[in-house]
């Protein structure tokens, strides 16, 4: 590939009720919900549930890119995420914790041809330190929301 500086993601979204949104980037459309005992019509995943599924994908990417680029045999990977977060600041009922996620863990099980362990160990290591949604899960991004 070539040295590229800058990528532009674009996502225009619209609400179909308090809860659904239908999304579009390039030619790609989701639904994004809440389960029904969040108050949704659970007619797709939340958007915690997307975060951690661009998690997961974003960790496959970069692991195949990562092994291809150290020489290394990947076929395959299964990933396993469990994100950790109190509800109640989204919901109103408490503002002691922060709204997001306190905690996620990522069970990474490649299937290498012939690697060893301090090669899986480094590369799981570059992996994590290359993926752009690890990255800005982990620190901050600049956010800003305005209205037009």
């Amino acid at each position: 590939m070539e040295n590229i500086k800058e990528i532009n993601v674009t996502v225009h979204a619209q609400s179909e009720s308090p809860t659904r949104m239908k999304l579009k980037s390039g030619e790609f459309e989701l639904i994004i919900d809440e389960p029904a005992n969040m108050g949704g019509s659970n007619k797709g995943p939340s958007p915690i549930q997307v975060l951690l599924m661009s998690l997961a994908g974003c960790i496959n990417i970069t692991g195949h890119a990562v092994a291809l680029q150290s020489g290394l045999k990947l076929n395959g990977m299964k990933i396993i995420i469990d994100g950790t977060m109190n509800p109640c600041t989204f919901i109103g009922c408490s503002y002691e914790e922060r709204a997001g996620f306190q905690k996620v863990i990522i069970n990474v099980q490649p299937d290498f041809e012939g690697a060893t362990d301090e090669e899986i160990d480094k590369w799981l290591k570059e992996t994590e330190s290359r993926c752009p949604v690890t990255d800005n899960i982990e620190h901050a991004t600049q956010i800003r929301i305005e209205h037009s």
